[in-house]
């Protein structure tokens, strides 16, 4: 006699990567440094470059770099990790970090579910600027959040899909593209464009393929994006800044203020809420919008106008209807025209003559 058994495999919960400590990405000595080519007079520091010379293109002068960033490799805990510091390390995106585990700050991605303590810095901790440089390149500004990128000096060898296809395979490791603004982007500004979802995601890429290649070994030029002059654009800018700031608020307030608020809305509008503090809509009411009710006025009623009463001697006729109150009130109360008007007590009499003599002074002279 044979008997079916049926088994049943129960799927276990796939458990979530662990980090391992990050390695170091060089050794001591193994990045050289080269100075760069004096092309002018004077060295500004605060563009760091050489200013004065119009011999030669500033971008010409400029190197490849030898090391680039590995997300998959090069990503692993470090002492940030412990300590608590949300910064990522700077070199760490440059590929030059000869730390690894040791070093001070985070070797991953920015996080975007983890806010940044100051909004004046940038994801490496560096100071933001009240305004752009005027070659759109350094740390940025703190007035606009910038999402977007420029990056120029991209040699073209196919057709538009395939370098479309090669730009995002590059960039899509530092941070989410938003798709449809980059089609949008390459049509119409010829691959010279790259929006990011966030802007934490822009500012890791820009240090990361800051003097790097794609795949025709060229020297790319990535800068900071103007403002876009697409006014389709700046108003799903300006309502996505309204809804992140909507977030936000609803996320720092407590949740019984809220419903609260909901309640006080409700019973403004007339509403009923039902258990989980939502609007039960009336199916029976053939009003489309039952929030917006409109208090109907009952009609006016005729009011018989009587006649004014006419004035008799001396008071007048609204003074007459004064009194009539008044005798009304003291009716009621049942109080005596004695009790109300006390007794008037006469003036004593002048006496005769001139009253010179009741004249009278403290002096005898």
């Amino acid at each position: 006699m044979s008997t079916d058994e049926t088994t049943t495999v129960v799927a276990k919960p796939k458990l979530a990567k662990k980090l391992k400590p990050a390695r170091k990405q060089v050794k001591a000595g193994d990045v050289e440094r080269k100075e760069t080519p004096q092309t002018g007079k004077e060295y500004n520091i605060w563009y760091n470059k050489w200013a004065g010379g119009d011999r030669e293109d500033n971008y010409s002068n400029k190197v490849k770099s030898q090391t680039r960033c590995n997300i998959k490799k090069d990503s692993g805990l470090t002492r940030a990790n412990t300590t608590g510091i949300r910064y990522c390390c700077l070199f760490f995106a440059r590929g030059c970090c000869p730390y690894g585990w040791e070093c001070d700050y985070l070797h991953t991605l920015p996080d975007p579910d983890n806010a940044l303590p100051d909004s004046s810095k940038d994801c490496f901790a560096r100071d933001k600027f009240s305004d752009y440089r005027d070659d759109m390149g350094g740390v940025g500004s703190f007035n606009r959040q910038n999402r977007t990128l420029y990056v120029g000096r991209i040699k073209e060898t196919g057709p538009g899909p395939e370098t479309e296809d090669i730009v995002t395979r590059h960039f899509k490791e530092w941070g989410e593209i938003e798709r449809s603004m980059l089609l949008e982007v390459f049509k119409r500004r010829h691959l010279k464009y790259i929006p990011f979802s966030l802007g934490f995601g822009a500012q890791f890429a820009k240090e990361a393929m800051a003097c790097q290649s794609l795949d025709n070994d060229e020297i790319l030029n990535v800068r900071w994006a103007t403002e876009d002059p697409n006014p389709v654009q700046k108003v799903a800018e300006k309502r996505r800044l309204e809804e992140i700031g909507q977030e936000a608020i609803k996320a720092r307030m407590d949740p019984r203020i809220v419903d609260a608020m909901r309640a006080v809305r409700a019973l403004e509008d007339g509403d009923m809420l039902d258990d989980e503090g939502e609007v039960v809509e009336d199916l029976e009411s053939s009003d489309p919008d039952p929030k917006r009710r409109r208090i109907e006025l009952p009609p006016p009623q005729e009011v018989t106008s009587e006649p004014p009463p006419q004035p008799l001697g001396l008071l007048s006729a609204d003074t007459m209807e004064g009194l009539k109150y008044f005798a009304e009130i003291r009716k009621r109360n049942g109080v005596s025209l004695s009790a109300m008007n006390p007794k008037i007590i006469p003036p004593k009499p002048l006496t005769s003559g001139l009253g010179v003599a009741d004249y009278g002074s403290d002096e005898e002279d």
